[in-house]
C-alpha cells in the first residue's frame, strides 16, 4: 500500500517517539514492529467498545489483544467510566485513604474464601514483585521457582543470570539480563508447565532455600489432573509458598480466579489487567499467615493509594457479577475459531489456532510465517481491522463483528494463498517483517 495522508500522522509521531523514548513505547507488546513495521497505526484518539480511531480518524475493529488483555468489558465501558469520573470529580488522591480499597479487599476475599487479606498496586508486574517479597519475608528464604511469564522485574529476569536461555520458553528467547545484579544468579529457577518432575528436581536441590513457586494455574494448556495438586503438595512438603499468577486469567474464565475451577488453593494469588478494565490496579490476596509478613518488610508506594484503580475494579466486578462475561468471551472466541477453521479449510491455508477460546493464538504454517502474518495484518488494516497473531475477545465483541472480520479475512486469505503459491510474500509486503521478540530499536 502506498503512503497516503491517512497513515502519516501515526507514523510520523512514532518516528519522533523513537527519538525521545528508548524503545519507542512503554510496553514491548504495543510496538508497531510487533505487528507490521511502518504500517501499524501506533496511536489512537478514541477507543470505545471494540472500535478504535487512529490519529487520522481511521476506524478499526480491534481483533488483537484489546489492551493486552486489560479491557475485558471493552474499551471505555460506560459503567466503569461513570464510576471513575465520579471518583475523579470528588478527588482521586488525598492525604487520607480512599475507602474503595477496603471495599475491594472485602469483595476479592468474598470471591476467594480461602484468602483473608489483600494488598494493592497498580499493575501486574508490581503486584508479582510484592508477592515475591512477601513470600521471601514469610519464609526467610531467597530462591523462587517459576514457570510462565511474570513481568520484567529483577527477581524474574535473574533466571537468565544463571543461563541465558532460562527464559526462552517462558518470556523471550536469548533475552539479556543486562541491568540485573549478578548477585541474583541462582535465585530464580524455571520449570515447565505440566512437568511436575522438573519442579521436584528443583526442590530436591533447593528445598531448604525455596521461598515460593510462582506460576499461572493455566495459560494456553489445561493442567494434567495430577499437576496442580502435585505442585501444592511439593510446596507443603518443603515449606515454600505457592503463588498463582492470575494477571491474565483472572475474570476472563470466570468471576474470580481460574484456580477456583481446579480446587487447588495457593498461599497468594495475583490479579491485574482485566480487574480495572483499562484502569491501573493490581491486587495480591492471600492467607493471613503469609500476608502478615508484609508488615515485616517495606512495601509502600504513593500511587498505590489513589482512588481510580479500586473504583474501576469495583465497577468491573459489579458488571461481571451481573453478566456472564466469561461465558460471552468464550462464545465469541469459539465462533472466531470455528469460522477461521472453516475459512482455512476452504482455501487450503495452513492455520493453527491455539490456547483457549478466550485467549486465542493464531499462526500460519509456512516457512516464512512471520512475513505471511505481517502481510495478513497489513491487508486487514486496509479493511478496517486490527489483526495479528492472537485475539482476546471482550464483552463488546458481538457475532456480527465476527462475521465482518471473516468477510474481510476471506478476501485477504485468497491473496495469502496466491502469495504462497507464487512465492512472493515479501515482495507483496514491500515493508519490513514483524519482530518475533525483543530487539533493540535504532
Amino acid at each position: 500500500m502506498a503512503d497516503t495522508p491517512e497513515t502519516n500522522r501515526s507514523r510520523d509521531l512514532y518516528r519522533e517517539a523513537r527519538r525521545w523514548i528508548p524503545g519507542g513505547t512503554q510496553l514491548l507488546s504495543k510496538r508497531p514492529e510487533m505487528f507490521a513495521p511502518e504500517r501499524w497505526p501506533a496511536y489512537y484518539t478514541d477507543a470505545h467498545g471494540c472500535e478504535v480511531v487512529d490519529l487520522d480518524g481511521r476506524k478499526y475493529l480491534d481483533f488483537t489483544h484489546n489492551g493486552v488483555g486489560s479491557c475485558l468489558l471493552g474499551y471505555a465501558h460506560p459503567r466503569v467510566t461513570a464510576a471513575v469520573v465520579d471518583r475523579i470529580q470528588r478527588g482521586s488522591m488525598c492525604s487520607l485513604n480512599n475507602p474503595e480499597e477496603v471495599t475491594l479487599a472485602r469483595k476479592l476475599i468474598e470471591l476467594h474464601p480461602w484468602a483473608e487479606q489483600a494488598r494493592f498496586a497498580r499493575c501486574g508486574g508490581e503486584s508479582l514483585a510484592i508477592a515475591v517479597r512477601i513470600a521471601r519475608a514469610a519464609t526467610g528464604r531467597d530462591v523462587i521457582a517459576f514457570c510462565g511469564y511474570h513481568g520484567w522485574s529483577d527477581w524474574y529476569l535473574a533466571a537468565n543470570r544463571s543461563a541465558n536461555q532460562a527464559l526462552d520458553g517462558h518470556l523471550l528467547p536469548g533475552l539479556s539480563p543486562a541491568g540485573v545484579p549478578r548477585g541474583l544468579q541462582g535465585t530464580a529457577l524455571p520449570f515447565g508447565y505440566n512437568r511436575l518432575e522438573e519442579l521436584a528436581a528443583i526442590i530436591r536441590d533447593q528445598g531448604r532455600n525455596l521461598a515460593a513457586v510462582v506460576m499461572e494455574p493455566t495459560r494456553h494448556t489445561p493442567p494434567l489432573p495430577e499437576f496442580l495438586p502435585g505442585v501444592r503438595q511439593l510446596c507443603d512438603d518443603c515449606g515454600a509458598k505457592l503463588v498463582f499468577d492470575e494477571v491474565t486469567t483472572g475474570l476472563r474464565f470466570r468471576q474470580g480466579g481460574k484456580h477456583l475451577d481446579y480446587g487447588v488453593i495457593p498461599d497468594m494469588a495475583v490479579f491485574a489487567k482485566a480487574l480495572g478494565n483499562g484502569h491501573p490496579i493490581g491486587a495480591v490476596i492471600g492467607r493471613a499467615s503469609t500476608m502478615e509478613a508484609a508488615q515485616n518488610t517495606f512495601i509502600s508506594s504513593t500511587y498505590w493509594t489513589e482512588g481510580v484503580g479500586p473504583t474501576a475494579a469495583l465497577a468491573t466486578l459489579e458488571v461481571c457479577g451481573e453478566i456472564d462475561v466469561a461465558g460471552h468471551v468464550r462464545s465469541i472466541g469459539e465462533q472466531f475459531r470455528d469460522q477461521w477453521q472453516t475459512l482455512a479449510k476452504k482455501h487450503e491455508l495452513s492455520v493453527t489456532l491455539g490456547g483457549y477460546p478466550a485467549l486465542t493464538t493464531l499462526a500460519f504454517g509456512h516457512e516464512d510465517a512471520a512475513a505471511l502474518m505481517t502481510l495478513f495484518t497489513v491487508r486487514m488494516l486496509d479493511h478496517g481491522f486490527l489483526a495479528g497473531s492472537g485475539f482476546y475477545p471482550t464483552l463488546a465483541h458481538q457475532p456480527e463483528h465476527i462475521d465482518k472480520f471473516m468477510s474481510a479475512a476471506e478476501h485477504v486469505c485468497m491473496e495469502l494463498v496466491d502469495a504462497v503459491q507464487q512465492g512472493d510474500v515479501r515482495t507483496r509486503l514491500g515493508s519490513p517483517v514483524k519482530h518475533g521478540g525483543f530487539a533493540r530499536l535504532t
